[in-house]
């Protein structure tokens, strides 16, 4: 039997995944990446890197571990039965 709480860490799965995916063609790669289409590649990196790059960073990395967290819980919940 499937539970709310087990729908619920599914959609933030998947609302999580498609963030990931968005974020991750955002940042600035060796060639530009889709960064530049947004304006991305105007900047000078003058002291490394940006305040946005390193924000958007930040965002990803805790994206990231929110994306780690459902996986970890969806799975101990079908693996569970519950």
């Amino acid at each position: 039997m499937i539970t709310i709480v087990t729908i619920a860490l599914a959609v933030v799965l998947i609302i999580t995944s498609i963030l990931l995916i968005v974020l991750i063609l955002l940042h600035r790669g060796k060639g530009g990446g889709l960064s530049d289409l947004f304006g991305g590649g105007v900047t000078s990196s003058v002291g490394g890197s940006s305040v946005a790059e390193r924000n958007l960073d930040r965002i990803t990395v805790a994206l990231g571990l929110i994306w780690a967290a459902s996986i970890v819980g969806v799975g101990l919940l079908v693996r569970t039965g519950a």
